[in-house]
């Protein structure tokens, strides 16, 4: 189990989760963030400079996860910023605004950044946020569907403003996460051992990097009954 020493006290949890919020500027991204974190709306949120990020610890499927959460910015001329935050993160949230048509034909092009800058098996979920502004509605929920489905994405749709669905999609998401570690762990558990060597100067308590063909086998105990 990790530790994180913070204000004082250490944080224990299994496992961190970094993800990552995508989508045009205006979509609603940091009330959701600040919604499934702080439980927050604010009705006067600014645009995001740069990337900010925020976590929280809750369980899922049984064990403690840390879910860290950057907020990238949407707008255009902050883009090169945030590439360079795709990187490490197992998880995205691509949003789109119900009410705005662009934001949500820009979602392919969201896609295609994230696609090329992070990992390939990167979990991703398109969110259809606003719904609170159903006299606005300009997307149905049918045709988000059909393209999360043709995308190989999950689909949900929320409203930060009303706190619909936003403690769901997160859920799904970290649990969808979870599952494809365990199955990560299962298949790399029958993989050969490596030769004792490779290890021998690798010290309890230290946080080591490995490539997909070099499993550390101690992620095992994810999947262990």
């Amino acid at each position: 189990m990790a530790m994180a020493r913070r204000g004082g006290f250490q944080e224990e949890y299994d496992y961190l989760f970094k993800m990552v919020l995508i989508g045009d500027s205006g979509v609603g991204k940091s009330n959701l963030l600040s919604r499934f974190v702080r439980n927050h709306f604010s009705l006067d949120s600014k645009s995001t400079i740069g990337v900010e990020f925020a976590s929280r610890t809750l369980q899922v499927e049984g064990k403690i996860v840390k879910a860290q959460i950057w907020d990238t910015a949407g707008q255009e001329r902050y883009r090169a910023i945030t590439s360079a935050y795709y990187r490490g993160a197992l998880g995205a949230l691509l949003v789109y605004d119900v009410t705005k048509p662009k934001s949500f034909e820009n979602a392919s092009r969201w896609l295609k950044e994230l696609r090329d800058h992070a990992d390939s098996n990167i979990i991703v979920m398109l969110i259809g946020n606003k719904t609170d502004l159903k006299h606005l509605r300009a997307i149905p929920s049918e045709d988000a569907q059909s393209f999360a489905e043709k995308e190989g994405l999950s689909f949900i749709e929320t409203s930060a403003l009303e706190a619909t669905n936003v403690e769901n999609a997160f859920n799904i998401i970290l649990s969808e996460i979870y599952r494809i570690m365990c199955k990560k762990s299962l298949i790399s558990s029958t993989e050969p051992k490596q030769n004792p060597g490779a290890s021998k100067n690798i010290k309890e308590g230290n946080t080591i990097v490995v490539s997909e063909t070099s499993k550390v086998e101690t992620q095992n105990r994810c999947c262990s009954t």
